[in-house]
């Protein structure tokens, strides 16, 4: 079974990047552009993980993370912050959010990898 992973990210380089990483380790991957389109995308394709870039356009990832949390058909799936974010703080931010995790910009490839095998074991 491959499990299926939502990467909402706005840079296309990044998404593309993430995507292309996450399929190589075998993961299908669901793309958003936007918090909008990430909420959309999580009801409608329940994926077994989410990562979840903060600033966004239209609905920034701390409010689509709520969002989801919010809904009980999506409670219960992972969502790993990712994001440039790395101030003081902003790792509390992202888990009040609702985040299970936090990764921070530039990715470590390594640190992702591990981290999606501690969720989606």
């Amino acid at each position: 079974m491959s499990y299926r992973i939502l990467v909402v990210e706005d840079n296309p380089d990044n998404r593309t990047l993430i995507a292309d990483v996450l399929q190589s380790l075998g993961y299908e991957v669901i793309e958003a552009v936007d918090g909008v389109e990430g909420v959309e995308k999580a009801v409608s394709e329940k994926p077994d993980l989410i990562l979840m870039d903060l600033s966004l356009p239209h609905k920034d990832g701390w409010t689509a993370t709520r969002e989801i949390k919010a809904n009980p058909e999506l409670v219960d799936i992972p969502v790993i912050a990712l994001t440039a974010h790395a101030m003081v703080g902003d790792r509390e931010r992202a888990l009040e959010a609702g985040c299970d995790d936090y990764v921070s910009k530039p990715i470590d490839l390594r640190q992702l990898a591990g981290k999606l095998t501690q969720y989606l074991a």
